[in-house]
């Protein structure tokens, strides 16, 4: 039996149960929680290709040419000082800074993200070369595809706070599902409870599909049967 994955400190990293999806993990979240979490679909160059894994956020704000450390961290900077130490399989979350049409990024600047183990990105901006990205083995979401350089728009100018995405608060060392269908943040304290309630959520869906397919139409009809589900 292959060895459980683990993080970059070594302990057992969290998986997402065989057959859960982004709208279990939301159910599982509004029935623990009361706060709003679940993002709507977004683009990806490979939405086949989930992505998990604990935040690390960068916040982007409209850009200013007189923050001048800000500016001479750059990129690069913002990126080191947001993963830390240990990235290997962390999600780098950036927010639009109010222009979500504007590119946050492309390829080869995004490509540290490969370069140091990271799972992938969201973003509820846009992002250049798409195919590149796909292509890296990151698993990349974000708002759609840019070809103009945004860095005269939007610009990051802090790390590992609290950032807004898609209507939704993400906080350095939440974790972070995205699939075709959507995504979804879950508070790290919350998570195996979580995941835990998204597996009996989907275990309990697959069970009501024999009685959907037992079920009697004109029983139903009548009002004579209770419907299994609102």
């Amino acid at each position: 039996m292959p060895d459980a994955p683990q993080d970059s400190s070594g302990r057992p990293s969290p998986v997402v149960p065989e057959g859960v999806g982004c709208a279990d993990l939301v159910d599982a979240m509004v029935r623990l929680h009361g706060h709003r979490a679940d993002l709507l679909p977004l683009t990806s160059p490979t939405p086949g290709r989930p992505l998990f894994g604990r935040a690390a956020t960068i916040a982007y704000l409209p850009f200013r040419d007189d923050f001048a450390e800000g500016n001479r961290l750059g990129f690069a900077g913002w990126f080191y000082r947001a993963v830390g130490e240990e990235p290997s399989g962390g999600v780098l979350v950036l927010s639009s800074g109010g222009y979500p049409d504007a590119s946050h990024g492309g390829a080869t600047k995004l490509s540290r993200l490969a370069n140091h183990g990271l799972a992938g990105l969201l973003t509820d901006g846009r992002l250049r070369d798409l195919d590149e990205l796909g292509a890296s083995g990151l698993s990349v979401w974000c708002s759609g595809e840019a070809t103009r350089w945004g860095g005269d728009t939007v610009a990051p100018y802090a790390a590992n706070v609290p950032v807004q995405v898609g209507g939704v608060t993400v906080t350095p060392g939440d974790f972070v599902y995205a699939d075709r269908s959507g995504a979804v943040v879950v508070p790290a304290a919350s998570l195996d409870r979580v995941l835990a309630e998204a597996q009996k959520i989907r275990e309990t869906d697959l069970g009501f599909l024999s009685s959907i397919r037992d079920e009697d139409p004109e029983a139903l009809r009548r009002g004579q049967d209770s419907s299994t589900e609102r």
